[in-house]
């Protein structure tokens, strides 16, 4: 183990054409537009000399062509890493859902046919684990809400207080310790 307190660095995936018009999306596998590409490939210098020991990527090609366009084409796919599965509400806006479900939110009511915000928790806290266990820097690629949510476990908050975190695509977050106390280093940058 490195003497160094585990970091793990968050990327969101560039835009694509239903993120960029607020649909949600979690299993339907969208390409990058290509200013999500060219987003992606400005992300290289960023991120080219941190020294990272993994690199885990969701399944999902617009995660993977992020990692790859960004520098990091061998990144480890991760299951765990997926978006959110939004079930019922796969493709729908927010304002489509409350037209049925008024005052409806991910966070608080996760989706019907999909996971429940403890579930996403749950599996997220397998990224935590194997980024507190690794010897060095963890970077991952994945999807806005996962993010959040992941962010949310790793300093020891429910999944659902994700989203007090907004994230944009194509972003660098860094989560660390201050001292024993697990931080937010870097957020949306």
């Amino acid at each position: 183990m490195s003497s160094e307190p585990p970091e793990l660095w968050l990327v969101r995936h560039g835009p694509t054409e239903w993120s960029r018009n607020g649909r949600h999306t979690s299993v339907t596998d969208l390409p990058l537009l290509a200013d999500g590409e060219q987003d992606a490939i400005d992300l290289r210098a960023r991120l080219a000399d941190v020294g990272f020991v993994q690199v885990l990527t969701s399944p999902r090609q617009r995660a993977r062509r992020t990692a790859e366009l960004a520098g990091f084409p061998d990144a480890e796919v991760d299951e765990d890493l997926v978006e959110w599965a939004y079930g019922d509400y796969e493709g729908l806006t927010t304002p489509e859902i409350r037209e049925q479900q008024p005052g409806w939110t991910i966070w608080e009511h996760g989706a019907p046919g999909g996971e429940t915000p403890a579930e996403v928790g749950a599996r997220l806290d397998r990224v935590v684990a194997r980024a507190r266990a690794a010897a060095g820097p963890t970077l991952a690629f994945a999807h806005g809400h996962s993010l959040r949510a992941l962010a949310a476990r790793w300093l020891g908050l429910p999944a659902s207080e994700g989203r007090l975190l907004r994230l944009d695509t194509a972003t660098v977050s860094v989560l660390g310790f201050e001292r024993e106390q697990a931080v937010v280093l870097r957020w949306n940058a």
